[in-house]
């Protein structure tokens, strides 16, 4: 040790910020315990640092006592008298044991621990600075990838990308651009650590709020989404302007501004319905394209549960492929939705309210053979996807229906 390790401690607190004392004292309890690993375990001693000179020394710490059970942690009386006539019986001394090759001991802990603290700090400097970013859209650079993650850049620090959060259908090579949502900012054993998203439902919003200024300013407002990354997201968005379609607004001019946001995220499917107070409506509208007849509660406000009534020929198209059209319903409404033909319900007035009463929703539900609710359109995947073969769109289907009613 030198006067150069001085320098450095100097050094490293102008420029990185780490404070002098907090390196000398994480370099003491490092160099007590390598003392004690090395030299004499049962010993109380103490590490020292000299500004001066630059090097730390080992002091042992010894009790003074009229008789000397243990000579590693005790000194008699009688000695320490001969020290100094003012020690007393309790008093504590001081006995320098610095071994002479301490050090080159020193020097090693001391490296070590600087790394250690420059790696703290950096890592705090990252969380520092990218906390900003979480829930946030960045442009990063893809470096590389392995069997978990997609490595991306951000401007100096090395994100990840987790399989989970990888858009299905894309590939991501290294050099190429990428817009992704920050979703996590922490830290592990290894350091700092970033994770970013191409799945995270708050993506799409975000993108529309960078293309719809409407959304950044407020005036529309997205309510709710529902999102099977790489395949169909829906949107709940309500107006706070009373002149503003808020659908209208999201869609953009010939769907221009909506496309952009299909365009980004490689073609997934986007519906953007209106949000309504009244769940009725709300639920109709997040069944779209599909058409409702009426939509019935158990009238319990707790219970989330609602009965969709819908014509027979829409019953494949209000359930959707492989059911997914009556799960993103479900997920942006909050509500456990059963659908139901037309042909199975006895009773629909002109309004279509009160289709049934409590009891036979109940006795819908016991059912196994009627209905369709969220949680089952998943077993109706082979069933749903017979109807609407590779994708076809939806008016398609319908013309199709309309022909066969009127055979």
């Amino acid at each position: 040790m030198s006067k150069e390790m001085v320098e450095a401690f100097a050094t490293l607190e102008k420029e990185k910020g780490i404070k002098q004392e907090i390196i000398v004292d994480a370099i003491k309890a490092a160099l007590v315990a390598a003392y004690k690993k090395n030299y004499n375990q049962a010993q109380n001693v103490e590490v020292v640092f000299d500004e001066k000179k630059g090097n730390f020394k080992v002091n042992a710490i010894k009790t003074v006592v009229d008789e000397v059970q243990d000579s590693r942690l005790e000194v008699s009386l009688k000695d320490a008298l001969e020290i100094n006539r003012a020690y007393e019986v309790g008093d504590e001394i001081r006995f320098e044991v610095t071994p002479k090759d301490f050090g080159r001991l020193a020097a090693q802990t001391a490296k070590q621990v600087i790394m250690q603290r420059l790696r703290e700090a950096e890592r705090e400097h990252i969380i520092s600075e990218y906390s900003q970013y979480k829930d946030e859209i960045v442009t990063g650079t893809v470096e590389r990838r392995d069997n978990r993650f997609v490595y991306v850049k951000i401007g100096n620090v090395e994100a990840v990308m987790p399989h989970n959060d990888q858009l299905p259908g894309e590939n991501y090579n290294p050099q190429d651009k990428v817009r992704v949502l920050v979703t996590r900012v922490g830290s592990d054993s290894k350091g700092a650590q970033i994770t970013v998203s191409r799945t995270a439902p708050d993506l799409v919003k975000r993108l529309f709020e960078q293309e719809v200024p409407e959304v950044y300013d407020g005036t529309v407002e997205i309510v709710s989404i529902a999102r099977e990354a790489g395949d169909r997201t829906k949107i709940a968005v309500k107006s706070n302007d009373p002149d503003i379609d808020p659908v209208g607004t999201l869609v953009g001019p010939k769907g221009a501004r909506v496309q952009n946001i299909v365009n980004e995220l490689g073609g997934e499917n986007i519906d953007v319905v209106k949000y309504e107070e009244n769940p009725s409506d709300f639920i109709a509208n997040a069944l779209n394209p599909a058409e409702v007849i009426a939509v019935q509660f158990s009238g319990d406000d707790d219970d989330k549960n609602a009965l969709v009534i819908v014509p027979d020929y829409q019953l494949s198209l209000a359930i959707g492929k492989r059911g997914q059209n009556v799960r993103l319903a479900a997920r942006l409404t909050g509500y456990k939705i059963d659908i139901k033909p037309e042909s199975q319900v006895e009773f629909v007035d002109s309004e279509g309210d009160d289709v049934e009463t409590d009891q036979d929703i109940d006795d819908s539900n016991e059912s196994s053979n009627e209905g369709t609710t969220e949680s089952t359109a998943e077993q109706l995947e082979e069933d749903s996807s017979d109807d609407f073969p590779n994708g076809e769109d939806v008016d398609s289907a319908l013309d199709d229906d309309a022909d066969k009613d009127e055979e």
